[in-house]
């Protein structure tokens, strides 16, 4: 990754509670010309999930062919905040938050909160870390992106048909009503008002990291 993309987003101000609690779909910046560079600070003010996104897209930068916008899944939020985010790394800032769900297997008492990952086919939870999106196909959730797993504790995930599609169970009216959205089988499930914009902005070659 190149290493003054990585000084832009270094140097970020923001709080992550703000970037993606429910209904923040604006373009928060990453950074704050004021700031300081961040070989005076490092790292500190950046949150933990986002920092774990940008040092796996250096680590599998061999398999990474478009770096210039990542996605982060922040599973250690509650399922009703906008905590799926579209990164813009050579801009240094979020340009976009979304629901997303967690899969059941992750979440068996249905609190909205991921208790623990799976990489296990019929487990029916979320698996953690980097994922490489691939292509788009039409299946039983409308057109849908397959995800390849590029970790031990994920690289089930293509097998298990672990991908990202629509899913009515995903809303936020439901978020509003119920304190939490509806559980996937581990899939990576949006708004299907936002499921077409997800699959275009996050096409094939990049990397989803899910943190949790």
């Amino acid at each position: 990754m190149n290493l003054q993309r990585r000084h832009v987003l270094g140097a970020a101000l923001i709080a992550g509670a703000s970037l993606i609690a429910p209904g923040t779909l604006a373009n928060p910046v990453l950074r704050n010309p004021s700031s300081p560079l961040p070989g005076e600070t490092g790292n500190a003010d950046m949150p933990l999930a986002l920092r774990q996104a940008l040092s796996a897209l250096d680590r599998h930068s061999g398999r990474i062919a478009h770096r210039d916008r990542i996605a982060l899944a922040d599973f250690s939020r509650h399922s009703k905040e906008m905590r799926f985010m579209l990164v813009d790394v050579a801009g240094g800032r979020i340009e976009k938050s979304y629901l997303v769900s967690h899969g059941r297997g992750s979440d068996p008492s249905n609190s909205g909160f991921v208790q623990r990952f799976s990489n296990r086919p019929g487990s029916n939870a979320s698996s953690r870390g980097s994922f490489l999106t691939g292509d788009t196909y039409v299946g039983k959730h409308g057109r849908s992106r397959r995800l390849h797993g590029l970790e031990d504790e994920n690289d089930m995930a293509y097998a298990r048909a672990i991908v990202i599609h629509g899913a009515g169970y995903v809303d936020r009216g439901m978020a509003q009503r119920q304190g939490r959205i509806g559980r996937s089988l581990g899939c990576f499930a949006f708004e299907q008002a936002e499921i077409g914009e997800v699959l275009e902005r996050l096409g094939p070659g990049r990397l989803l990291f899910a943190a949790g």
